[in-house]
């Protein structure tokens, strides 16, 4: 099977290219004995399966960080290299070409951004860049889909090009390069180049980010609460509810399979949150309450990579978080744990140093809810209005500033400088935006439905075992005596590792005041991370770096949550 490479300086649009050439279904993978990311997928090439490789992205073949030198490693590796190449910035991509043509392998150009190019009055005579680099190069548009087609017709094209002016230096060959084959004519800025540098600078950006954020918020809540009012309540209580109460009737109420499968009846009839069985809670809680949302925050998300705010979000705080002992790009592993902490986890690697890496995930899992909790909390607490959701997430938010501090008094070393390309502003493909947005909401329902089943079967069995009320009384004097929570809530705390939604949701037949609501909340929040992530975290940092944050995390929770007690 022939082995494509994708190569290029980042943000040069391989992974759309990337996307189009496979469709939606990748594999994933980490490089042998690193935490770099690159990404594999299938094509037909000559009626025959190619396995295509997004490689991560680099500025040259003489690595100065690890995923720079896991690209160049990676060369090898490759029976053709697609060259990915931003035609706005010629210059500076020039510069990987030239090396690529050295390494003797089939390289062929793939002139990405090239309606870009032309909307800044940028022209490029292909044919003459043919010809100096001895390769084929073949402009794509591929957010749009324009060119990837001629560019697959033309892989059996590429090979090992012999560019003239080499007899120079490499920075003065791709200087004579793109006096032969480049020509730039006045234009004036574009809407979106004006909103992109309004983005950037602090008197504007801050509002602009606060305005956003805002607005990305109100259109969660106005697609996740459609979806559950309009879709899936009425496919639950229609359809599936009658289903359900012929079977609780088939295995008789008190059963060790009714309460297995169908749970408790509330007043004769199922209720999806408080009957925790099976059939009941354990596909509601995922399907019904938390994916709609979990969805709607996906789409949003996708839509400000593809658009390319978050790179500017990065830039824009970085002073802040400078402040704070941070990087500026730790906002992206915050924003992606919105949605769930395992992506979460993972975009930590975007950090350059563990010491920040560390702290970032750190911070995500004790102060950042996903989505799916915040659902639940919504749910459970959004009937008290401001007087129930801001006490929970403004002290999450005071609670992530004095960590943040707190880590930058205790941990030695410093956050580096932030250096990252800033992409342009783009109108998103539909389908391009489409697939990200079906990937990662497939992921999320393969990942939450088997641990939210698993944890009701846990919960009903350490009900009937007895077990519930027995660790209840041994930690009596914490959930009580500290945290002022009934001994019951000890199932949540319980259940809260393997999913923190389900464990919120098991708060509702409490009967809990407002005060212990906050409390019970805040504390699952903060004591630990769900399964998954705890896994991906231990995978990150080993059990050393796992243990340090895991005590951390319940010294922190227990800590507030006693403050709150008091305060309260």
């Amino acid at each position: 099977m022939r082995r494509i490479l994708l190569m290029g300086n980042p943000n040069v649009g391989k992974s759309v290219v990337f996307s189009r050439l496979t469709g939606a279904d990748v594999i994933v993978s980490n490089y042998p004995g690193t935490t770099v990311e690159f990404t594999k997928g299938r094509m037909k090439l000559d009626g025959e399966r190619a396995e295509v490789i997004d490689v991560p992205g680099t500025y040259t073949l003489d690595p100065t960080t690890r995923a720079e030198q896991v690209a160049a490693e990676m060369v090898s590796q490759g029976d053709i290299i697609v060259d990915v190449v931003d035609a706005t910035n010629l210059e500076r991509n020039l510069n990987l070409t030239l090396q690529l043509l050295q390494t003797g392998k089939p390289v062929i150009v793939a002139l990405n951004m090239w309606d870009e190019a032309g909307h800044k009055g940028i022209e490029i005579d292909v044919e003459a860049l043919e010809q100096i680099l001895g390769v084929a190069v073949v402009p794509t548009i591929a957010i749009s889909g324009r060119g990837i087609n001629t560019l697959v017709q033309r892989l059996d094209e590429a090979s090992t090009g012999t560019p003239r002016f080499l007899g120079c230096d490499r920075w003065s060959t791709v200087g004579h390069i793109v006096d032969q084959v480049q020509r730039v004519t006045h234009r004036h800025h574009t809407f979106l180049e004006n909103l992109a540098d309004l983005s950037l600078k602090p008197w504007t950006g801050i509002p602009l980010a606060v305005v956003l954020g805002l607005v990305s918020f109100a259109v969660i809540r106005f697609i996740g609460e459609g979806l559950i009012g309009y879709l899936f309540d009425p496919l639950f209580e229609r359809l599936w509810a009658p289903v359900v109460l012929h079977l609780s009737a088939l295995l008789g109420p008190g059963s060790f399979w009714h309460e297995l499968l169908v749970g408790k009846l509330v007043a004769g009839e199922i209720d999806f949150v408080e009957s925790l069985g099976l059939l009941t809670t354990g596909l509601y809680v995922p399907l019904a309450m938390v994916l709609p949302y979990v969805f709607a925050f996906y789409l949003v998300l996708s839509l400000l990579e593809d658009i390319g705010y978050l790179p500017r979000l990065g830039v824009l705080v970085d002073t802040i978080m400078h402040r704070l002992g941070l990087h500026g790009l730790t906002i992206i592993p915050m924003m992606l744990g919105l949605g769930c902490n395992i992506p979460g986890a993972l975009a930590t690697r975007v950090l350059e140093t563990r010491r920040q890496r560390f702290i970032a995930a750190t911070l995500m899992a004790i102060c950042v809810p996903c989505m799916a909790q915040i659902a639940m909390v919504v749910g459970l607490l959004g009937k008290f209005g401001a007087a129930g959701l801001i006490p929970v997430f403004g002290t999450l938010a005071i609670l992530w500033v004095v960590l943040a501090l707190i880590f930058k008094a205790v941990l030695p070393g410093e956050a580096p400088e932030i250096f990252i390309e800033i992409p342009p502003y783009r109108i998103p493909a539909l389908r391009t935006t489409g697939q990200k947005v079906w990937l990662r909401t497939r992921q999320f329902v393969a990942d939450a439905v088997p641990y939210v089943l698993l944890g009701v079967l846990i919960v009903n069995v350490l009900y009937v075992a007895g077990i519930i009320q027995f660790m209840g009384r041994i930690l009596a004097p914490i959930i009580t005596g500290i945290l002022g929570l009934p001994a019951e809530a000890v199932a949540a705390l319980l259940i809260g590792f393997l999913r923190k939604d389900v464990a919120v949701g098991m708060l509702a037949p409490l009967g809990l005041t407002l005060k212990q609501l906050i409390i019970a909340c805040v504390v699952l929040t903060s004591y630990f991370p769900c399964a998954a992530t705890f896994a991906v975290l231990l995978r990150e940092f080993g059990a050393k770096g796992m243990a340090k944050a895991a005590v951390l995390m319940v010294v922190v929770a227990l800590s507030v949550g006693g403050l709150l007690n008091l305060l309260l």
